[in-house]
């Protein structure tokens, strides 16, 4: 009977229902109701939940099906009537709520379990963190992805979560980062926390994407938060390392205002900065400001402030600095000995690295194998080879292995003393111990063989190169054209550099240098002169080197005028002269008679900075050996006579070009006699023995 009455009661209100035109959806799910709502119909659905037993579900079928219309739920659309929710459970209830939902909750990183953990270690992260993860995909949905998902689970994310997932998850992923930090600032009622900014910071730090951090960085500075230790070093590390200099010093001085007293790593932070963008000055007032303090330099500091000077080329400042280590008691470690004799090394102070290679050994610490490069490279440069190779040996009886450099090092000062036998046995000893040889390699294997008219044989190895697919660089051919060229064999030389735009290898000055050369000291000038003006064609750089030999080629086919020509040109644009191309001018126009002339060029020298210490030697030199001894000494009196040398050693410059030149009797009776040093007295008048007299007499 109640059932009865149950079902006459629901009855009714379906058809009070249909009465108002009120339709129905038979649904257990809120979501899925409000998400469907179809904004074509003019009157709203009401919910009917059928709960407890007994469920019963009632349909008619003179009421159609509602329509389902996917909307996203923050898009649904607002309707002039509020949604009704009916609810029938055993016991008949009316119950009416508005359709407003619950507002959204901000999420947390980890679960709340502060009742029983302690230690923030232990917190596990929650099940939030990795669904959110899942939606960061860097696709073009992914912000509607994000927006979606908080919407249908009612959350938002608070600062602390963003600050944890771009932390621990998105380093390595600037764009996704920094996408994820702009969508979290626009969750309603979100302010990113000092945290957020920080870490986004780093994470684009890493990529270098400088715009976006100064994007970022200016909305940091207008929000006013107050930072930690942590967040300052952070700072200044990443500003640092960039060379953001202006950025840097911001944070500084923000932390010196907040009164938070700066670090050992805040310093050594701050000193990395400012060396790193060329602030040396900076750094060693901050380094003086340490030394004078409570906080102390330690082994990181001095090595960056040694990073500094090296970089800088202040090597002698560098070196009094590391001493100044051993009076503070700060042991040097292998980072202080490895930056300072790589600084020696580009210095060409090859005993100061070996030096402190030796300091090396003696204080028992790990030498590290780039060491040993720098050392042997630098033995062979200075035609030690004897001693590059036994540093060669030491390494390997500790257990250290060669690299190729330390073995093409060890072959080109070998080849270039001559001692090609012992190269060769080195070159084929490399390649036993499983070393494949570079084109730098073969490069120095045939410039020794070139150099030491071994044409033939270097030849052979240009065809094994070929064969083998072996890169084969413009320093490969240059010494190759270079050497064919001073033995007269110029056609195989153009061959070769032909050859060159054939395989794709590009020519460099050098190339053409060498095949001007060979052109001009095998008399085709002309030739020589219309790959000067191909170089210049193809933009080739001409040096000063390639003026020198077309200026000598031309005064050996005695064409003056031209060889002044590009004197005037290599002026004109900018190059500057260097004692060689003086010396082929000089030459031609001492040998043509036009000492006056060159005398003038080189006056023309002095104001432009160009100062020739030997110019006057070599044109003495050069008319001695030419048989000129009169004008010789012509040009020893105006020497003198201008103030450009002491009179001695002009004497000494003219008695051992006569000896030179087989004119030894001529050089002992200068040397016998008061000539060029010696005054005479005319009354009242004392005047200089002019070297003339050497001639007159």
């Amino acid at each position: 009977m109640a059932q009865a009455n149950h079902c006459r009661s629901l009855n009714q209100i379906l058809h009070s229902f249909k009465q108002v035109g009120v339709r129905y959806i038979n649904s257990l799910d809120p979501c899925r109701f409000i998400s469907n709502f179809s904004p074509k119909l003019k009157k709203p659905y009401i919910y009917l939940n059928f709960t407890s037993k007994p469920k019963w579900v009632f349909t008619s079928s003179n009421i159609s099906p509602p329509e389902w219309v996917n909307f996203p739920l923050f898009r649904v659309p607002k309707s002039k009537k509020p949604y009704r929710y009916v609810n029938f459970t055993s016991k008949p209830k009316w119950v009416f709520t508005s359709s407003n939902l619950p507002p959204p909750e901000w999420v947390q990183p980890f679960i709340d379990l502060s009742d029983l953990v302690t230690d923030r270690k232990d917190l596990k992260p929650s099940p939030w963190v990795s669904q959110i993860l899942n939606l960061l995909d860097d696709s073009q949905l992914m912000e509607q992805n994000l927006d979606v998902y908080c919407c249908k689970f009612l959350i938002k994310l608070s600062p602390s979560f963003v600050a944890y997932v771009l932390k621990d998850y998105l380093s390595g992923k600037p764009d996704i980062a920094f996408r994820f930090f702009h969508w979290a600032g626009k969750q309603k009622g979100y302010a990113h926390n000092c945290e957020c900014y920080v870490f986004l910071i780093q994470i684009l730090s890493a990529s270098r994407e400088l715009d976006r951090i100064r994007h970022v960085f200016n909305e940091f500075k207008n929000s006013g938060f107050l930072m930690n230790v942590a967040a300052v070093n952070s700072l200044i590390r990443n500003f640092g390392e960039l060379g953001m200099v202006e950025e840097l010093l911001w944070v500084w001085r923000q932390m010196k205002e907040n009164g938070m007293e700066p670090s050992l790593y805040t310093y050594n932070f701050l000193m990395n900065g400012l060396v790193n963008s060329m602030f040396i000055e900076s750094a060693e007032r901050v380094f003086e400001v340490m030394e004078s303090g409570k906080v102390n330099p330690d082994i990181v500091t001095y090595n960056t402030i040694l990073k500094g000077y090296c970089r800088y080329g202040k090597l002698q400042k560098a070196m009094e600095k590391f001493r100044d280590m051993e009076v503070r008691k700060v042991e040097p470690d292998k980072i202080t000995y490895m930056t300072l004799m790589q600084a020696c090394y580009a210095e060409g102070d090859f005993g100061a690295c070996l030096g402190l290679y030796h300091e090396i050994e003696e204080k028992n610490l790990d030498i590290p194998p780039h060491a040993y490069t720098l050392v042997i490279g630098g033995l062979c440069k200075i035609g030690k080879v004897l001693e590059g190779f036994t540093v060669f040996e030491n390494m390997i009886n500790k257990g250290f292995r060669p690299n190729l450099s330390i073995y093409t090092a060890l072959i080109d000062s070998y080849m270039k003393h001559g001692n090609l036998d012992e190269a060769m046995r080195l070159f084929d000893s490399m390649k036993n111990e499983g070393f494949e040889p570079d084109e730098v390699t073969f490069g120095v294997i045939v410039n020794g063989l070139c150099k030491s008219g071994r044409l033939d044989e270097a030849m052979q190895w240009l065809e094994y190169c070929q064969n083998n697919n072996v890169a084969i660089n413009a320093m490969f051919y240059s010494s190759l054209i270079d050497g064919l060229g001073k033995a007269g064999r110029v056609d195989e030389a153009r061959e070769l550099f032909e050859e060159m735009a054939e395989k794709g290898c590009m020519r460099d000055s050098y190339c053409y240098n060498a095949l001007i050369d060979a052109l001009a000291k095998n008399g085709k000038i002309d030739e020589a002169l219309m790959l000067f003006k191909r170089m210049e064609d193809e933009g080739c750089d001409q040096t000063v080197y390639t003026y020198t030999i077309l200026i000598s080629g031309l005064f050996k086919e005695h064409q003056n005028e031209e060889a002044l020509k590009l004197w005037h040109m290599m002026i004109d644009k900018g190059i500057t002269p260097n004692a060689a191309s003086f010396r082929a001018l000089s030459t031609g126009l001492c040998l043509s008679g036009k000492v006056a002339r060159a005398c003038k060029i080189l006056d023309e020298l002095a104001p432009m900075g160009v100062i020739l210490e030997t110019a006057f030697e070599d044109m003495i030199n050069v008319l001695c050996k030419a048989g000129r001894i009169k004008e010789a000494c012509k040009l020893a009196d105006g020497i003198v006579d201008r103030g450009r040398e002491i009179p001695g050693k002009v004497r000494t410059v003219l008695i051992n070009a006569l000896r030179k030149t087989g004119n030894a009797d001529m050089a002992v009776k200068l040397m016998h006699s008061k000539i060029g040093i010696g005054y005479d007295r005319m009354g009242s008048i004392k005047r200089r023995v002019k070297f003339r007299i050497l001639i007159e007499s």
